[in-house]
């Protein structure tokens, strides 16, 4: 193995458990193309079902783009009073995932391996973001001129983090919902390692 191309256990896990989603951003901290055709192109190398990579991205930095794709997305289905980030706090980046049916009848989950590693790989760039399935489908492809061969399977949105998420254990009540304290803090719940391993031998 070319140790040139390892990554010790111990950083791996580190950037797994940094990778929280995050949903406020500096929106004063700018992002280009080239920082998300980066990411995308991370997803270009992830396995795809019958190797088809059927995935297509559009990417958006640009300030009037982001405002159409921010009005497309529902952003805390938890958090009951919270709509979604102020302008001072929303994303200043987006990548749309999409599967080409010209390509692939199915995607699988190309698309969800492709962005979890487009998010590790922001992570790892000190950015922070979020994975939405929440999209008001028809006003995305209306506003982005979406083609009706390519499906919309996810928006990431990122940009600079302004949110501290923590893990917490899950509770005696085995409530899974996230939450958000008075200092702002976002708790994420999760169940306990011995929950998950049912048998091993």
């Amino acid at each position: 193995m070319d140790n040139h191309h390892t990554v010790t256990p111990s950083a791996f896990a580190a950037l797994v458990k940094a990778n929280r989603s995050c949903r406020r951003f500096d929106n004063s901290v700018s992002l280009c193309v080239p920082d998300l055709e980066a990411l995308v192109d991370l997803a270009r190398h992830t396995a795809s079902a019958a190797n088809k990579q059927p995935l297509k991205y559009i990417i958006s930095t640009d300030p009037q783009k982001n405002d159409e794709i921010f009005s497309c997305l529902g952003w805390a289905a938890y958090l009951t009073d919270w709509k979604g980030p102020e302008k001072a706090e929303q994303p200043t980046g987006y990548i749309v995932v999409m599967g080409d049916k010209s390509v692939a009848d199915k995607f699988w989950c190309d698309h969800g391996i492709a962005a979890q590693t487009i998010l590790l790989g922001a992570r790892a760039r000190g950015l922070g973001g979020c994975m939405f399935a929440a999209i008001n489908i028809k006003k995305l492809k209306a506003f982005l001129d979406i083609e009706d061969h390519l499906e919309v399977k996810l928006v990431i949105a990122l940009g600079k983090p302004v949110e501290t998420a923590q893990i917490d254990p899950l509770g005696e009540d085995a409530d899974i919902r996230y939450w958000r304290d008075e200092q702002k803090v976002h708790h994420v719940p999760k169940r306990s390692l011995s929950d998950l391993i049912l048998k091993s031998w």
